[in-house]
């Protein structure tokens, strides 16, 4: 039985429409928040929310230009206690071959975005004196791999980020902290997969544990519900003393 610890609260989850963002939205509506969920794609926004009793919000957030105008928004992020930011998307390729589009576009997602939807809902949380702060970040947030350049430097950016506003929060009752996961059974991820067995030849389930899990301690694939289970804690009244922080859910990878 969940106790609904938030109950009373107001969250927006970007990229709620499927993956982590999916299962953090369900969850925390569980703990009896009121959850936003917003999604590029109108349907799947529009099936989470109707799941949980939630808001939808179609928004493409790489368009920094039309964020203003999005519908509801502005009034969602006036009254949110909670923000996650979590929308993303992943590309592969050496740096000689790294497309420039690409890497800005991938920047303005889950960089620029985050700070824009941040700077938009501190001043309630701030007038209010609680908020929570939760960035999906990755083990790429602090560690490396080749080949994705973008995204490496897009997580290691919103850790900058996530501490800053940890810092300039505190005074105020928000806290905001990073939670770093390895590869998590979402579609993003199984697009990878797929892609690595043609490139390497190999089956599925070889690539995930030769490839993909190779520095891991735990050799699976994390599940989105236990990624959104520690999101949820770090909403939760019992985290109030955590902020700054990064909290790996890696298997073992940054242990070494």
């Amino acid at each position: 039985m969940t106790v609904a610890t938030l109950a009373g609260r107001r969250a927006l989850v970007t990229g709620g429409g499927s993956g982590i963002g999916r299962a953090c939205a369900a969850r925390l509506a569980a703990a009896g928040a009121a959850v936003a969920v917003l999604d590029l794609d109108a349907a799947r926004a529009g099936d989470v929310a109707a799941e949980i009793g939630g808001r939808p919000i179609t928004a493409d957030l790489s368009d920094l230009a039309a964020l203003d105008a999005v519908d509801g928004l502005d009034e969602v992020l006036a009254g949110v206690d909670i923000l996650v930011n979590n929308a993303g998307f992943q590309h592969v390729a050496p740096i000689t071959e790294f497309p420039g589009d690409t890497f800005s576009l991938l920047l303005r997602l889950m960089v620029e975005a985050p700070f824009r939807l941040v700077q938009r809902a501190l001043p309630g949380m701030y007038e209010r004196g609680w908020g929570r702060v939760v960035n999906i970040s990755s083990v790429h947030g602090l560690r490396a791999s080749p080949y994705k350049a973008a995204y490496v430097t897009a997580k290691h950016a919103l850790e900058g980020l996530s501490k800053v506003v940890a810092l300039e929060g505190a005074e105020h009752g928000v806290t905001s902290n990073c939670v770093n996961p390895a590869y998590v059974r979402t579609p993003l991820v199984e697009n990878q997969v797929a892609d690595q067995a043609a490139a390497h030849g190999m089956p599925p389930e070889q690539v995930v544990q030769e490839v993909m899990l190779a520095r891991a301690a735990i050799r699976r694939l994390i599940e989105p519900e236990e990624v959104a289970e520690l999101v949820a804690y770090l909403c939760s009244p019992a985290a109030a003393m955590i902020t700054g922080a990064s909290q790996t859910i890696d298997g073992g990878w940054t242990a070494h």
